[in-house]
């Protein structure tokens, strides 16, 4: 089970960001009540929201091996976005 829910959220990263929002308090705490970064990270860099939520959460530190983890997110978010654009310009 833990398996499939990791495979949601690797594939629907908006679709868990909304069910976190609106029915628990994980994205209140890691943005300690902000609005304003959990949605622009709902509509930019919604898999680098969940990784950063997930890191506050558990009390991680932002460095060395959490870091990394930030940044891979981070690098397919932006992938995602870039991927699309070089499609367009190719045809």
């Amino acid at each position: 089970m833990p398996c499939l829910l990791l495979i949601v959220v690797l594939l629907f990263p908006r679709i868990t960001l909304a069910l976190m929002f609106f029915f628990s308090t994980y994205l209140e705490r890691a943005f300690h009540g902000g609005l304003l970064l959990p949605v622009l990270g709902f509509f930019f860099l919604p898999l680098t929201t969940l990784v950063y939520a997930w890191e506050i959460n558990n009390k991680m530190p932002t460095a060395g091996i959490n870091l990394l983890w930030l940044l891979i997110a981070v690098i397919i978010d932006l992938g995602g976005l870039g991927g699309g654009a070089r499609r367009r310009s190719r045809d």
